[in-house]
């Protein structure tokens, strides 16, 4: 681990994550709060573009 300047508490932190789930990757790796989370931005992202659109419109439809 000091070849590497690598901390005792990441190769544990690894070998956790290789245990629970059997991957590295951090998507594999989230708590459910995680991934609900993730989630609720992602459909706040897309709220705020279907506002913006509908805002776009109302305008257009005033001008008519």
């Amino acid at each position: 681990m000091e070849e590497y300047d690598l901390a005792a508490s990441a190769l544990v932190h690894w070998i956790h994550q290789a245990q629970t789930t059997g991957s590295f990757k951090e998507k594999d790796n989230r708590s459910s709060e995680e991934e609900e989370l993730d989630a609720l931005r992602k459909e706040n992202q897309h709220l705020k573009m279907e506002v913006d659109i509908l805002k776009q419109a109302a305008l257009i439809m005033g001008r008519k």
